[in-house]
């Protein structure tokens, strides 16, 4: 494990507590719900979905408008039946986080295949770090633990606010794969890219102004892009690749890419232009699994601040 590494919470005696008893409630009645059948509980994530249409509007609106703008030239048809199925899969994500946090090793093997693990490979035989790029579908939480059962890997952490959430979260998510890093130190992640590590990193939601510029994706001409990825890939020992966690009819698949070469690109714009061509390419083939209600397009550029949500 690395130095640089977050350490694993410990259980405390104080998550007994009553202040606590809340947290013990959801997470029980969800561990006892990820024992049924796993078609049973798909049936259970797609009424969720319809419980979150009612209650969580202000996220189903940007999840509606963000496709409207990612796709301007696409059917009304098509808009509505994406949105509708992205609602129902976003439902789903509740349930996949407690799978992938609880089920056991058997069962995630079981609905969870990878295609592609010969791009990790090749480029791991070549003593190199393994950058991967993944795209933040509502499917990552159990992907990220499935990705550990064919080579364990490395990713950033944000440690949860509520202490014993958190210990779930961290125990749950790193039951397959190696350690996880804090969000902000980017060093540990380069330390890890050049001792030969399979890292993961989500270079597609927006971080802010801070280290970004603005290029396309998809119809949005003027999207904050972060600038960190084409960091990590210039001081780091390492070959970056691109991974989709997608659904399949027997449960879950990642899919990895070939390696990609054009994050060299000294001209930082047309570098991170030719990435999001490549991101939306991989939403494109399943649109009603990305994360749509993250607002995307939050941060604007000075020539054009208004925003897009409103």
């Amino acid at each position: 494990m690395s130095r640089h590494s977050v350490k694993a919470p410990k259980f405390e005696a104080r998550f007994l507590l009553p202040n606590f008893w809340h947290v013990w409630l959801g997470a029980g009645i969800l561990y006892l719900l990820t024992w049924l059948p796993f078609r049973l509980i798909q049936l259970l994530g797609k009424s969720f979905g319809k419980l979150l249409a009612v209650l969580a509007l202000k996220r189903v609106a940007i999840a509606k408008r963000n496709l409207e703008l990612t796709f301007p030239d696409w059917p009304q048809e098509k808009v509505d039946a994406v949105f509708k199925a992205n609602i129902e899969r976003t439902g789903m994500a509740l349930f996949e986080t407690a799978m992938g946090w609880w089920w056991p090793d058997w069962r995630i093997r079981k609905h969870s295949e990878m295609e592609g693990f010969e791009y990790i490979e090749s480029v791991l035989k070549q003593g190199k770090g393994v950058f991967g790029l993944a795209i933040h579908n509502v499917n990552l939480e159990f992907c990220c633990r499935a990705i550990g059962y064919y080579h364990p890997s490395i990713a950033f952490y944000r440690k949860h606010n509520n202490p014993l959430m958190d210990y779930f979260q961290y125990h749950g998510r790193n039951r397959s794969n190696k350690y996880m890093i804090h969000k902000r130190n980017a060093r540990a992640l380069i330390e890890a890219l050049n001792q030969g590590e399979l890292c993961l990193y989500l270079p597609d939601q927006d971080y802010g102004k801070g280290q970004s510029t603005f290029v396309p994706f998809g119809g949005v001409q003027h999207t904050a892009t972060t600038t960190a990825t084409l960091m990590f890939a210039e001081r780091s020992d390492c070959i970056p690749l691109l991974i989709s966690p997608q659904y399949t009819k027997n449960g879950y698949k990642i899919k990895c890419y070939p390696a990609i070469d054009y994050l060299a690109d000294k001209n930082k714009e047309r570098a991170l232009t030719r990435l999001n061509e490549d991101i939306l390419r991989m939403v494109e083939e399943q649109p009603e699994s990305y994360l749509w209600m993250h607002k995307r397009f939050k941060t604007r550029p000075e020539q054009s601040p208004q925003s897009l949500y409103e």
